[in-house]
């Protein structure tokens, strides 16, 4: 039903999920550089429609697809589900009157603020993401880490420094800056954060008391910018700074220092171990295969009973 060629495809029907280079027809699952390409033709939900044509440009092509909303393409019936990754995130069912295989992209189980919580239908097959497939990886509680967030931002506002937040900005950088504007903390973006920000706005997403970052830091505002070491990350202007990263992998010891920051928090949009195992499931596949993560996650779904395998550029497979 898929094979791989420096990418995942569904081979009946020719159609390349998330595949990183031009393609006649590809199917995005959500707007992220590492999941798209200047297709001649893209397959998405409207929602990363509007962030695909605002990163990649406004002429490009796309067939927009709403959740549960089936549609027929070629031998396949394609639908679409929430994967609660950040804004127009969706998986992908392939179903062939035989079997139904599920392609997740990235995704995130339970509550988010700013999309979708995710839906995980049944399938016969199932391609997941594993980012997190290690054991190590089990965040907190998403409450105690929103909350532990919110008192940070606060104490470093009433001791008179700013906060810096770090996140990427397109899907982070929106669910902190609504996190935080909830809890009644103003917050400035970076210009190219603020201006996906918009695309949010546009798609009836109300990220609260947001302002754009233009040469001069506000008082008693949280700032919202680029990852350290991105380009043009830096925010000027700013005499007391206090850096967080906000991560899945603040897990990892000395996580702070990696990131070169002053705190590093474990608030992800990608599923953590558990929610991974869950995943399989509840989704109730006869065949796992696992994509964007350490091959070590395919010898723990084994362990746990699964028929389960790595999908990469090394394992080349067609079915059917």
């Amino acid at each position: 039903m898929f094979h791989w060629d420096q990418g995942l495809f569904l081979t009946k029907a020719g159609l390349a999920l998330d595949v990183t280079r031009r393609q006649k027809v590809g199917f995005i699952s959500h707007a992220h550089a590492d999941h798209m390409a200047r297709h001649e033709l893209a397959i998405c939900t409207p929602e990363t429609a509007r962030l695909y044509q605002h990163r990649l440009g406004a002429h490009r092509r796309t067939k927009e697809l709403r959740y549960r909303e089936p549609m027929r393409f070629g031998p396949l019936t394609l639908t679409l589900y929430p994967a609660g990754h950040c804004l127009g995130s969706a998986m992908l069912l392939a179903d062939d009157g035989e079997k139904r295989l599920l392609f997740t992209g990235d995704f995130k189980l339970g509550s988010s603020a700013t999309c979708e919580e995710a839906e995980l239908p049944k399938a016969d097959i199932l391609v997941m993401e594993s980012t997190f497939g290690k054991p190590k990886y089990r965040l907190p509680p998403r409450d105690q880490t929103v909350t532990e967030l919110v008192a940070l931002v606060r104490e470093i506002l009433e001791s008179g420094m700013t906060p810096v937040i770090h996140a990427y900005a397109l899907g982070k950088a929106q669910e902190v800056t609504k996190l935080l504007t909830l809890n009644g903390i103003k917050v400035q973006q970076h210009p190219t954060t603020f201006a996906v920000s918009q695309v949010y706005r546009q798609c009836g997403i109300d990220l609260g008391d947001v302002t754009e970052y233009k040469g001069r830091v506000r008082a008693n505002h949280a700032v919202v910018t680029l990852p350290r070491g991105m380009k043009n990350f830096r925010i000027a202007g700013i005499k007391h700074p206090v850096s967080i990263a906000v991560t899945g992998w603040a897990v990892d010891s000395g996580a702070k220092y990696r990131y070169r920051v002053d705190h590093a928090l474990p608030l992800s949009d990608h599923a953590d171990f558990e929610q991974l195992l869950e995943t399989a499931r509840c989704v109730g596949a006869a065949e796992i295969y696992c994509t964007h993560g350490s091959a070590e996650f395919v010898g723990h779904l084994s362990a746990a009973g699964f028929n389960a395998l790595p999908v990469t550029g090394s394992y080349q497979m067609r079915m059917f």
